[in-house]
């Protein structure tokens, strides 16, 4: 159910959009004051909000100003002042869309239903474009970046230290190039640690007995003499 902020002085239209949107399965909560209003909108989590422009204490320009500074919130202008520059001022001040008095509640409804689907469809862009950011894919290893969790293909979690799992994420970051073990060094240990290059090779081992099929080519190549690599086509076993 979405949740609607109204912030109108004229209390009878107020009491009849709040009706109208109630019944029409939205909660809403209604302030008749401009600065009480803005209180409402910075302080709690509503869905739409619907603004007059001419309230007492505080302009419907300035409340639309002050919350877009700190939150997306959907903004419906409701005013009877219908000029050009009316409307460009208040979308310039943050306002989605514009709706002039009197007008048909149809009319406010269908808009408050089209930024609603406008933010829902948003939502769920960020949320694909999240999810594949979130998901590395390797050969048959998925690793969850968020939380840090590898998974083979068969769906079996790999438990992998906070080092082994940089170490890996580091070779897939340079698939098909040669990482250096002074690289390695640097990138997982920092570039002020003193630990010696056999490090890395230990670390390496642990890493391959950990995420390696056995009788089937390591997933890490070493490169003699320079470093390591993961490599899309399978190699022989190191």
């Amino acid at each position: 159910m979405a949740k609607i902020l109204i912030i109108e002085d004229e209390k009878n239209l107020a009491r009849f959009v709040q009706l109208e949107l109630q019944h029409e399965n939205y909660e809403t909560v209604v302030e008749n004051n401009g600065r009480k209003g803005l209180d409402r909108a910075l302080n709690e989590n509503f869905d739409a909000i619907l603004l007059d422009l001419m309230l007492p204490d505080l302009n419907g320009l300035e409340i639309a100003r002050r919350v877009r500074q700190s939150k997306t919130t959907p903004i419906i202008m409701m005013t009877a002042r219908d000029s050009v520059i009316d409307r460009v001022s208040g979308l310039d001040h943050g306002a989605d869309d514009y709706i002039v008095k009197p007008f048909a509640i149809e009319e406010l409804l269908a808009r408050l239903r089209a930024v609603l689907r406008r933010v829902k469809i948003e939502k769920e862009a960020q949320n694909v474009t999240v999810a594949k950011q979130q998901t590395v894919k390797f050969k048959d290893l998925t690793i969850e970046t968020a939380n840090r969790i590898v998974h083979r293909g068969d769906g079996k979690a790999i438990d992998l230290t906070k080092r082994e799992y940089n170490l890996l994420m580091t070779l897939i970051h340079n698939k098909n190039n040669v990482v250096s073990r002074d690289e390695l060094l640097n990138k997982i240990w920092g570039p002020e640690s003193n630990i010696e290059t056999n490090v890395v090779e230990v670390y390496v081992r642990y890493l391959r007995n950990k995420i390696d099929v056995p009788g089937r080519p390591s997933y890490i190549k070493t490169v003699r003499g320079t470093g390591y690599m993961v490599r899309d086509e399978d190699d022989d076993k190191e």
